[in-house]
């Protein structure tokens, strides 16, 4: 099949939408990975195209459920429940002609597991892992953790031997910009093979005709990132790409009545939410410099009041989001609709509270946004700069690509921010152990506020090895009832999705937004 690059002119033509092949699929994202490093980012999109090259010892399906992937059987031993056994698929083999084995999946979670890794918190529990024999291999727990297997389906495995040989043994530190062999070079197990790579404008995957599967309809991908709505739109409207993972809102009803593009929509698995520097440490952003704001409980509760998440909904999301009061999607176990309730807007009040914490006059801050890593992540926060000015606190919007807001998120160098958590566990100690709990070095990775309290610390912990369900469940309960008393963060909405492909094709919407285009039918 010819392929055709994306060009001003060509999008201008609104050439016909020509059904898709069975061979090629051109797939259009707002924004790439952000590493090819499989342990260094713990984020959707990286993430998402890594599951082509990379593969892990389980997976979700499209209805939440755990599946095999490189291991095939699952389960505690019999005589110690605090080791996990994993038994692996036979007759796998990595991109580059190697045998997979133990060895490599000791070596990935042990990888997974060190300080650089951004993983590292989905293995806090373990204590050790040991290869039984080459297709065996057991992780020994700190205490029975019964959620375990749970932790591994974004955990990619590794060849020993390739990252021996290319001197990627350790992680690539992401927010120190550091660079390795693995951020632009791959050798996974995975159904696609990476034959280019151009950071930020396009990649190739061909089908791996050694994979262990079924051979895949679609043989090769052609990844775009394009970042501008209007020419994702255009692109898949003129013919130049097949499938558009991320579908702006307002294209959604156009696209749906245009004949030859098909719209599929479905709930996230992910919480959009906003966060706000903790600390006795004056904001570096703010005209308050002898004290911080949003340690004074009465001014979160004001900005709580201050939004309007029914009408982010109506005017920003054109109704494809579900308001949130709670920073935890339905999909996870510890949602209730209780926690989930959330306050009528109220201006007054909320100007009434500013003034009682001794802000009568306001204040000014600035707000780090992504502007195409969520849906309309840049409007939803414009929405609230607008919100909060209202009740005086006047907002600075610092908008930027996922690429670079990612490394000031990771460094805690933000006094206020938008940020999204898609839960993989589908369970909420997931949460809190990377966004709630004190940032220590293994837990709290996207604490970004920093936030901490000891006694929920202790909490958090005790959910990895908690083997009475009711137990376990009342204490995810009693934590959720601090984080959300405190207003640890500030949730906005539950995501809603929108995929749009050419006919022949047809894509429905993952939970965890990481679709597999291994797994993609491509009709007649």
């Amino acid at each position: 099949m010819r392929k055709l690059l994306i060009t001003a002119s060509m999008l201008a033509l609104g050439a016909a939408v020509m059904p898709a092949s069975a061979e090629t699929v051109r797939w259009a994202r707002a924004s790439d990975a952000l590493t090819l490093d499989p342990h260094s980012q713990n984020q959707g999109v990286t993430h998402n195209f890594n599951h082509h090259i990379y593969e892990t010892l389980l997976n979700r399906d499209v209805e939440g459920n755990l599946v095999p992937r490189l291991a095939t059987e699952w389960f505690v031993k019999e005589d110690d429940p605090t080791v996990w056994v994993f038994k692996l698929r036979e007759g796998v083999k990595f991109h580059g002609g190697e045998d997979f084995t133990a060895e490599d999946v000791v070596f990935s979670l042990d990888r997974a597991r060190t300080e650089k890794s951004n993983m590292r918190q989905l293995h806090a529990d373990v204590e050790s892992v040991s290869a039984v024999d080459d297709l065996t291999v057991e992780v020994k727990m700190k205490g029975p953790s019964p959620l375990y297997p749970n932790n591994v389906t974004n955990t990619f495995i590794m060849d020993k031997g390739w990252s021996e040989e290319n001197d990627v043994v350790e992680v690539q530190d992401f927010a120190a910009g550091e660079d390795n062999y693995a951020v632009r070079n791959t050798n996974g197990t995975g159904p696609y093979v990476l034959t280019s790579r151009e950071p930020d404008v396009r990649s190739v995957l061909t089908a791996f005709d050694g994979h262990w599967a079924e051979a895949p309809d679609v043989t090769e991908i052609i990844y775009l990132p394009i970042r501008e709505n209007a020419t994702r739109v255009a692109a898949l409207l003129s013919g130049e790409v097949d499938l558009v993972q991320d579908v702006p809102v307002q294209d959604i009803e156009r696209l749906s009545a245009t004949d030859g593009v098909k719209v599929n929509t479905g709930p996230e698995n992910r919480i959009i939410y906003f966060g706000y520097k903790f600390g006795d440490e004056p904001l570096k952003s703010s005209n308050i410099t002898d004290k911080n704001p949003f340690n004074d409980p009465k001014v979160r509760e004001a900005m709580e009041l201050a939004i309007d998440r029914e009408a982010i909904q109506r005017v920003v999301m054109r109704g494809q989001s579900v308001p949130a009061g709670v920073a935890t999607p339905p999909f996870v176990n510890g949602w209730t609709p209780e926690l989930d309730a959330y306050p009528a807007p109220d201006v007054e009040k909320a100007k009434a509270l500013l003034a009682e914490a001794g802000y009568a006059d306001g204040f000014t801050v600035t707000l780090d946004t992504p502007n195409d890593r969520y849906v309309n992540d840049e409007a939803i926060s414009q929405a609230v700069v607008g919100m909060l000015g209202q009740i005086g606190i006047r907002v600075t919007l610092a908008s930027r690509p996922v690429a670079q807001h990612s490394p000031i998120i990771l460094a805690n160098d933000t006094d206020f921010y938008l940020l999204g958590w898609g839960v993989p566990t589908f369970d909420s100690a997931y949460i809190f152990n990377d966004l709630v709990h004190t940032k220590d070095g293994n837990y709290g990775a996207y604490n970004v506020g920093l936030y901490s309290n000891p006694d929920l610390d202790t909490k958090i912990q005790s959910l990895g090895t908690e083997t009475d369900l009711d137990k376990r469940n009342a204490t995810v309960a009693e934590i959720w009832e601090v984080v959300k008393a405190d207003r640890v963060l500030l949730p906005i909405h539950n995501q809603v999705l929108a995929y749009a492909m050419k006919e022949g094709l047809d894509l429905p919407v993952h939970p965890e937004n990481q679709p597999l285009l291994n797994e993609l039918k491509v009709g007649e």
